[in-house]
């Protein structure tokens, strides 16, 4: 939530120890010893719930992603705004008013300490709850969550460990609640397009994929008391590996079949050296500040890569810290050709305008005929309302469609504990000098008979 347990992380800059306590991450997450735990309930691969006419929805953090998630139910048929909870009140008072100022009831309002979030949960008027809050909670909060008979939409990460990353699979089997990762870049027109594409077979049998989340945020060092850097700045001075690996992997999971036909066997990961932040935080504060007393740690570039049991390959990286050009390096390898984003270029041996050897940058042909049915259906609406050009709110209405219909979800727990995964392994692997870290198989098996994402019509 916005400022969510923002004193204790204040309170633990001093010293690194307290840090990754505080955190609940250290620098190893001992992962060979959580590889499978017990079932504790039915699996939720294509869980369907009873159709809903009004989804009615309670929101936990509402300072940064939050609000915007709020903004976007206010535009969506069928929802019911119930409450809102965050501990900074000035972002709440936010939320409530644009709430009321779309001509919605007040909703009412929880934040009174760190853990009024469960008073919230102990109503019966809510189905849903949208988790926006810094990362050590989205795990607990999921849980809570699901305990309570509600399902949970948490923001990425979901899980910061493997252990938690079975929390949120055991629990939602248990209570056969959905607990969903809001992944909002599978969601994008490109990514959705070349979902389409790899489906109709266009790059052939799959090889090779590339992901990537390239985007320097070293001014959020700045938010000291509010707002994202208060809480994710730490991070960096507590782990070394890739502290946020689901916005290039959802996409490229999604095409490779991941938990549907495929999964992640193991993965190797190095950092390079820690040095941008450290040199940021000397030009842009004073010595005695505490951005300068923190031992930053986390390599400026992680690269880490990650077979899988069918044999493909891919490559995620992480980088918030050097001075280059925003990318997610959206790559899709197949026998036929490939798709690279950031720009987006194709080049196809077979059903390309060009050769192979050139790559093609004139989307607009492929648009035409491979744009993703659900962005035909609803690309101008989601355009129109924006979020990372209109991937987020595409994301929200696609749950709510879901939800309101009986159908299952795009994304399950399954995809949440494998994507947030690459992070504690990704950690384990750079301590282990880049030896490889197996992935728990959290299916138990079943990756093996479930059905691929399919083109909805």
């Amino acid at each position: 939530m916005g400022d969510l347990n923002r004193r204790r992380f204040l309170q633990s800059m001093a010293a690194i120890a307290a840090t990754s306590a505080a955190l609940g991450c250290t620098s190893t997450t001992n992962s060979k010893s959580i590889l499978r735990t017990a079932q504790q309930g039915r699996s939720t691969l294509g869980l369907t719930v009873p159709k809903m006419d009004v989804v009615r929805v309670g929101f936990i953090g509402v300072g940064e992603r939050g609000v915007g998630a709020v903004k976007h139910f206010c535009h969506l048929d069928g929802v019911e705004i119930k409450a809102i909870c965050d501990t900074h009140q000035a972002v709440v008072d936010r939320a409530v008013k644009i709430v009321v100022d779309k001509g919605f009831k007040k909703p009412d309002t929880y934040g009174k300490n760190d853990h009024d979030y469960r008073r919230m949960l102990e109503r019966q008027d809510i189905d849903i709850v949208i988790i926006s809050t810094p990362w050590q909670w989205h795990t607990p909060m999921a849980v809570d969550t699901m305990e309570s008979g509600k399902h949970a939409f948490v923001e990425v990460p979901a899980a910061v460990t493997v252990e938690e990353a079975w929390q949120l699979v055991n629990t939602s089997e248990r209570t056969q609640k959905n607990c969903m990762m809001l992944e909002n870049v599978c969601y994008g027109r490109d990514e959705l397009m070349v979902l389409n594409m790899v489906r109709q077979g266009v790059f052939g049998e799959l090889l090779h994929g590339e992901a990537a989340y390239i985007h320097e945020l070293r001014w959020q060092m700045k938010e000291i008391n509010h707002k994202t850097g208060s809480w994710r700045t730490p991070w960096h001075a507590a782990v070394n590996g890739n502290l946020y690996p689901t916005h290039g992997l959802g996409p490229v999971s999604q095409y490779m079949n991941i938990n549907r036909g495929d999964r992640f066997d193991y993965i190797s990961s190095m950092s390079s050296p820690s040095l941008g932040r450290a040199a940021y935080a000397k030009k842009e504060f004073p010595a005695d500040h505490s951005r300068n007393k923190l031992n930053y740690i986390a390599g400026d570039m992680n690269t880490s890569i990650i077979k899988t049991v069918k044999g493909r390959s891919i490559m995620v990286q992480h980088d918030t810290t050097t001075p280059r050009p925003y990318s997610r390096h959206n790559l899709i390898q197949g026998t036929n050709g490939v798709f690279a984003g950031f720009p987006n270029r194709i080049a196809l041996e077979q059903g390309g305008s060009k050769s192979y050897h050139e790559w093609d940058y004139d989307m607009a042909d492929w648009y035409n005929k491979y744009d993703h049915p659900l962005w035909q259906k609803m690309g101008a609406e989601a355009e129109r309302n924006g979020g990372h050009g209109g991937m987020d709110f595409l994301m929200f209405w696609r749950i709510i469609f879901c939800l309101r219909n009986g159908e299952p979800l795009d994304q399950d727990v399954y995809d949440a504990a494998a994507w947030s995964a690459v992070f504690p392994l990704s950690v384990d692997s750079v301590a282990d000098r880049s030896n490889s870290k197996d992935f728990p198989d959290f299916t138990r098996g079943l990756w093996q008979q479930a059905k691929p994402l399919g083109i909805i019509s």
